[in-house]
């Protein structure tokens, strides 16, 4: 019995299976989906960059699914002394290519409640840089954010 024509097939079948798998791969997008920790975030308004984490004492998460967000900020002694803070809210999001867009539907602060903010996010591995605008007239806020979350 000769292998020859037999092993041939199998290792063209072989490298048609890998080549396909590894185009899937390549053009598959990242995913949003999962949990991710600020690492730093600045606020710039009226042209001055105020540089708002990381604090002493306190985490951040922010969290993904298909579909919603959510974040979350508190202080790691458990509500106990002057730097007791609780900050949370969550919505949903769309994004198409860079452009990303928030609905908040709750937030402690419930004033934010409402609102469409509108960033640009890049995704680079296990980072996450969103920069844009906050933008509320009722509350007189307008200013540019930058955040920058690592996947935890």
């Amino acid at each position: 019995m000769n292998l020859k024509p037999i092993s041939l097939v199998l290792l063209f079948l072989a490298t048609q299976c890998t080549s396909k798998n590894e185009e899937a791969n390549q053009t598959k997008e990242p995913t949003l989906a999962g949990t991710w920790q600020l690492q730093s975030s600045q606020i710039i308004e009226k042209g001055d960059t105020i540089n708002t984490f990381p604090v002493k004492d306190q985490e951040m998460i922010k969290s993904f699914t298909e579909t919603h967000f959510t974040f979350m900020k508190h202080d790691t002694r458990q509500g106990k002394g002057d730097t007791a803070v609780f900050d949370a809210g969550a919505g949903v999001y769309t994004l198409k290519g860079d452009d990303y867009t928030e609905k908040l539907q709750y937030c402690s602060a419930r004033e934010w409640e409402n609102h469409d903010f509108h960033f640009k996010l890049r995704v680079n591995g296990d980072t996450i840089v969103q920069t844009g605008v906050e933008k509320i007239d009722s509350l007189g806020v307008d200013r540019e954010i930058r955040e920058v979350y690592v996947r935890k």
